[in-house]
């Protein structure tokens, strides 16, 4: 089906975590590691949050969450909630009121810190909500907004505070005998994130939400999160992930998904190996590349696609990809379909070409997948 397959090498043993559910999304356990984004429209306004809950969930996103802030914002999530094709987590923050709002107009979970929402029977009364409308939590620690009493025993925010405070919280929904629930400990400090997540995988078995909060714009919060999050999902900890970027949302998605796509943990579109081009080069491979990502992001099966500029990695690359291209000089260059050469190819005509043959290939690639799935 493909040819890049899994090497007993790059076999990642993940944390055993026990399996929750956000909406039919299942999270922890065996399911796969789940993508999620957040809308960053006002919520107030219906028609533009669902219209950019949809391009993520075209871009990938498993689960989307939305910030509920006020009243305006829990009255339009009924709306949103019926018009989204995944479950939507519903960002609570203090009002214990918009919690129990969010539940009922149908969030799938509800991100909240328990110890910021009141006193006990205000957070029973949340948890009632939650258990009555089949809605799960995510707590969310941040470095940013530990409690007093732990910046006062610690003196600044650590890993052993921000543990400490989610481990607090754990009790709080356990002792309410409420279990449907993930967590997550997030800095804006890679070194901080990573460290929180160690130890945490350690303490409890609930699923791990990832996240290196706050990481920064497209290119410098790819590069913090891929490390952050790479290293992390490497060592077998995360079950969901979100990449928190200060660009448009679907970028976030992307990004998550070619982070779990480096490490074998997802599969989802073409993933495009390519050169970085030098003099030897028999294209423009910058721009054919470019070019090819937008016109094969409607593609949704897992396969591999080499466009490499030369004859130097050119064949070899081109061996373990489904489709293949290789400079070879003189306007032209080498097709390989499966890993096998199959014809040369124009410069001039690549592009159309390429794109008929990734299409063609992953209709097969489906038509093998539909088979296997047939017969077990």
């Amino acid at each position: 089906m493909t040819h890049n397959p899994i090497r007993p090498w790059r076999d990642i043993d993940r944390r055993k975590s026990r399996k929750i559910h956000v909406g039919p999304v299942p999270i922890g356990g065996d399911a796969p590691i789940a993508v999620q984004t957040m809308t960053n429209t006002l919520t107030s306004d219906a028609a533009a949050t669902i219209k950019q809950v949809l391009a993520c969930a075209e871009a990938g996103a498993d689960i989307v969450r939305v910030s509920v802030p006020d009243v305006d914002s829990s009255a339009a999530l009924k709306e949103i909630v019926a018009e989204s094709p995944v479950p939507i987590v519903a960002d609570i923050h203090f009002h214990y009121k918009r919690a129990i709002e969010a539940a009922e107009a149908g969030a799938a979970c509800l991100r909240i810190n328990p110890g910021n929402i009141g006193n006990p029977e205000r957070v029973k009364d949340v948890i009632k909500a939650a258990r009555d409308h089949n809605c799960s939590i995510r707590i969310g620690v941040n470095a940013g907004s530990l409690e007093k009493h732990l910046l006062e025993k610690y003196g600044e925010p650590c890993p052993d505070a921000m543990v400490e405070s989610g481990l607090e919280h754990i009790r709080i929904l356990q002792d309410n005998d409420f279990h449907e629930f993930k967590i997550s400990v997030k800095a804006s400090d890679v070194f901080m994130t990573a460290a929180a997540y160690q130890q945490l995988a350690e303490a409890t078995d609930a699923p791990i939400h990832l996240g290196v909060t706050e990481a920064g714009g497209l290119v410098s919060g790819t590069i913090k999160s891929a490390i952050g999050l790479g290293n992390l999902l490497w060592a077998g900890i995360g079950d969901t992930i979100r990449v928190s970027l200060s660009a448009d949302p679907v970028e976030e998605v992307k990004v998550g998904f070619e982070i779990l796509k480096s490490l074998g943990l997802r599969h989802r579109g073409v993933n495009i190996i390519s050169c970085p081009s030098c003099a030897r080069q028999g294209f423009d491979v910058i721009k054919v590349v470019d070019t090819l990502e937008r016109r094969l992001e409607h593609i949704k099966t897992p396969m591999s696609l080499s466009i490499i500029g030369c004859v130097v990695n050119g064949p070899g690359e081109a061996l373990m990809t489904d489709v293949g291209f290789t400079g070879g000089g003189a306007g032209s260059g080498m097709v390989y379909i499966a890993g096998a050469q199959s014809h040369k190819l124009s410069n001039e005509e690549m592009i159309e070409h390429i794109v008929d043959q990734v299409e063609e290939r992953a209709a097969v690639i489906e038509a093998e997948i539909a088979k296997a799935e047939a017969a077990e």
